[in-house]
C-alpha cells in the first residue's frame, strides 16, 4: 500500500496496457522515470525509484527475472522471488506503476534479436560471465521501447552495467537520460544486493571486508602509492578475511573500463575500483571510487 495515498501501486503485464498508461501521462505533459528490476527489492532499489521521483513526473519500475543474463548452471530458479513484497515496497515509495511483464512478453516466440555492446560487455564481469552483460543489454534495450521513459536510473553498485548500458543509450540513441543512484550500504559497509540472502550467518559477518579492503586501496592510491602494490594488498585482505576465489580487484578507468598503467595516479586522473569474490557459494560485487 502507498503510505501517503492508502493505495496499492498499479501493476500492468502486457506492453499494450503499459502503453495506455504512458501515451497517457505524456499526452498530459507529464515525464517518466524508471527503475528496472529483477525483484528481492531492498532499500537500495528504493532509494533508486526515489532519485527517478526527483527527475520525473510519473516513476514506473519493472521486475522481471531475465532469464538471458543466466547461464546454465546459475541461479535463474533458485533467485529470490516475493512478487507481493517487492509491490508493497514500492507503494511505500510513492511509485506510480510497477511493469511485470512475462517471459513470452519480453522474448516474443521464435525471438532471435539480442544487443551486443561490444568490449565493455568482455571486461571483469564478463570474463567471468560472458553472456551477462549481452543479456542485461538485450533486455534494457527492450524495457526502453515498453515503458519509453525520460530518464532511467541505475544503481552504482553494478558499475561496469551501468557504463554499458550508457554506452547501449549513445550508440543506439535512445532518448532518455541515464542517472547513476548511489550504491545502498549496510552499517559494515557491504552493498545491499539481493544475492545478500544467499549468504551464511558467518559469511555475512566477514563479507563487509571487500568494501573495506577497496576503500583502504582507494586511500592508498589517492596518497600515490603505486597501484600494483595496492591491488595485491586488498587481494590479500580479502582473501584473510574468508573469501575464497577472487575473480578481480582491479583499478580501470571509469569510462573505458580498461585497466590504468601501475603508475601512481597523477592528480585529477579520474579511477575506480571494482572488485568480484565469493564468499561461501556467494559472489559479491563492489566498486569505489577512486581520487586524487
Amino acid at each position: 500500500m502507498n503510505s501517503k495515498t492508502g493505495k496499492p501501486v498499479t501493476v500492468v503485464r502486457t506492453r499494450a496496457e503499459l502503453g495506455r498508461h504512458i501515451r497517457a501521462w505524456k499526452q498530459a505533459g507529464e515525464s517518466v522515470g524508471f527503475v528496472p528490476t529483477m525483484g528481492a527489492l531492498h532499500s537500495g532499489h528504493l532509494s533508486l525509484v526515489e532519485k527517478a521521483r526527483e527527475n520525473a513526473t510519473r516513476t514506473v519500475a519493472s521486475i522481471f527475472v531475465n532469464p538471458t543474463q543466466f547461464a546454465p548452471g546459475e541461479d535463474f530458479d533458485t533467485y529470490p522471488r516475493n512478487t507481493e513484497t517487492d509491490l508493497a515496497k514500492l507503494a511505500s515509495v510513492n511509485c506510480d506503476l510497477v511493469y511485470l511483464p512475462s517471459v513470452e512478453e519480453m522474448y516474443p516466440p521464435g525471438n532471435t534479436t539480442n544487443v551486443r555492446v561490444e568490449g565493455l560487455s568482455d571486461l571483469l564481469d564478463g570474463v567471468y560471465r560472458p553472456h551477462f552483460f549481452y543479456g542485461v543489454a538485450t533486455v534494457v534495450a527492450r524495457l526502453f521501447l515498453h515503458v519509453q521513459p525520460d530518464v532511467t536510473v541505475f544503481g552504482e553498485k553494478d558499475y561496469q552495467q551501468l557504463q554499458i548500458i550508457r554506452r547501449m543509450v549513445r550508440d543506439l540513441g535512445f532518448p532518455v537520460q541515464i542517472i547513476g543512484g548511489e550504491t545502498a550500504r549496510d552499517a559494515d559497509g557491504l552493498a545491499q544486493s539481493s544475492r545478500n540472502l544467499y549468504l551464511a550467518p558467518d559469511d555475512r559477518i566477514a563479507a563487509g571486508a571487500l568494501q573495506a579492503a577497496l576503500h583502504r586501496a582507494s586511500v592508498r592510491l589517492s596518497l600515490g602509492v603505486m597501484p600494483s602494490e595496492v591491488l595485491a594488498e586488498a587481494r590479500a585482505l580479502v582473501a584473510a578475511a574468508g573469501f575464497g576465489k577472487i575473480d578481480y580487484v582491479s583499478l580501470v578507468d571509469p569510462d573505458t573500463l580498461l585497466d590504468l598503467p601501475d603508475a601512481p595516479l597523477a592528480p585529477g586522473t579520474p579511477a575506480r575500483l571494482l572488485g568480484a569474490a565469493w564468499i561461501g557459494k556467494t559472489r559479491l560485487i563492489d566498486n569505489i571510487s577512486v581520487a586524487r
